[in-house]
């Protein structure tokens, strides 16, 4: 009998628990107007989505415009880039970037080689209207050639590097597999952000060198008007109205640009908020200025190189000939032989000058 009541007892608990489940479960839930989820991630829409939810239930376009509409919104860890929930100018970034920029970016690199090669071929190179006379003007210090080497030897690395990274996917991708352009990805990606620097301190130290002969003076105009001697000689100084261009517009100012956003883009200037929207700003700066530099520089190229007879021999050799130099730099060429300049500007026995002097010779 003792153990019948137990057992009576004990089923009578059991079904009062059930009864109390059932009632909790069919119960409403409460409502916490204080801080539920939707108070976290829709932010100052709480309002228009609870108003919306009386008059069209079911309806979450005021939340959901809220999650979309790329503001940052409270979170308590470390990452508060978190609180994004979804960042749809990435969708704007990628198609420009991708689309616009890679399409004509690339085409224009293409058309400029091209126009080059055309150039070239119908022109040919500027040829020396006299013979070599034997005579050297000095044109460049050992120091000027080393940081002028430097920065060139630095900017095509970057140039190598960052065209693959731009274009290797849609190009190199398709011939060489997934695998070998990854690897090479990798590669390129190191060696493009640890010469990014060497090139930023380059362009700084050869324009602190050379700006007070590439300030512009009135002769600059009359040689801009001649087409740079196309439509008749003018004469010039050290530098013309065209090398001045490429100074202040090409290596000063889309060099700085392009050089800083890369920092950006590196992660190593302080006191810089690296959310994924100043990234994106700054990847697009640095992809434009980066393939409007490399056209320009394919120019300064050419005429330095095959596209001027003699040119190169100054940044080679330090020196160039009396017929070259008065011929493209009179007005310079006038100012050294009336001592107005001196004739020779590289220091004697200078340790800096003779370390300068034996990098230049092993590496050009």
């Amino acid at each position: 009998m003792k153990h019948i009541q137990v057992l009576l007892v004990g089923c009578l608990m059991s079904f009062g628990l059930v009864m109390t489940s059932l009632a909790h479960a069919q119960a409403p839930a409460p409502q916490v107007e204080s801080a539920n989820i939707m108070d976290i991630q829709a932010g100052s829409d709480v309002t228009a989505q609870r108003e919306s939810s009386k008059n069209q239930p079911g309806n979450n376009a005021p939340f959901w415009r809220a999650v979309n509409s790329d503001e940052a919104h409270y979170v308590s860890i470390p990452d508060k880039e978190a609180g994004v929930l979804i960042q749809k100018s990435g969708q704007q970034w990628r198609l420009l970037r991708n689309g616009v920029i890679t399409v004509f970016g690339g085409w224009m690199i293409v058309l400029a080689i091209v126009g080059i090669f055309t150039f070239y071929f119908f022109k040919g190179p500027i040829k020396l209207d006299q013979p070599l006379t034997g005579k050297k003007y000095e044109r460049f210090t050992a120091l000027e050639r080393l940081v002028h080497w430097t920065m060139a030897y630095s900017f095509v690395a970057l140039a190598i590097t960052g065209l693959f990274i731009i274009f290797g996917k849609h190009i190199v991708m398709p011939i060489i597999g997934h695998t070998l352009h990854g690897i090479i990805l990798y590669l390129f990606k190191n060696i493009h952000n640890l010469t990014g620097p060497v090139f930023t301190v380059s362009v700084i130290v050869f324009f602190v060198m050379m700006v007070k002969d590439n300030l512009p003076v009135k002769n600059d105009l009359a040689w801009i008007k001649a087409g740079g001697g196309a439509f008749g000689h003018v004469d010039a100084g050290r530098f013309n109205a065209g090398e001045k261009l490429w100074f202040w517009f090409g290596m000063t100012l889309l060099g700085l640009i392009v050089a800083s956003s890369g920092w950006v883009l590196d992660m190593i200037v302080p006191g810089m908020s690296y959310w994924r929207g100043n990234m994106q700003i700054a990847n697009i700066i640095h992809v434009v200025t980066a393939i409007l530099i490399m056209i320009f520089a394919m120019g300064h190229i050419y005429i330095g190189t095959i596209g001027t007879e003699g040119a190169l021999d100054g940044m080679k050799t330090g020196y160039t000939d009396e017929s070259w130099a008065k011929q493209h730099h009179a007005l310079w060429v006038a100012d050294i032989d009336s001592g107005k300049l001196p004739a020779s500007r590289e220091p004697e026995n200078s340790p800096v000058s003779n370390l300068a002097k034996k990098i230049v010779r092993t590496t050009t």
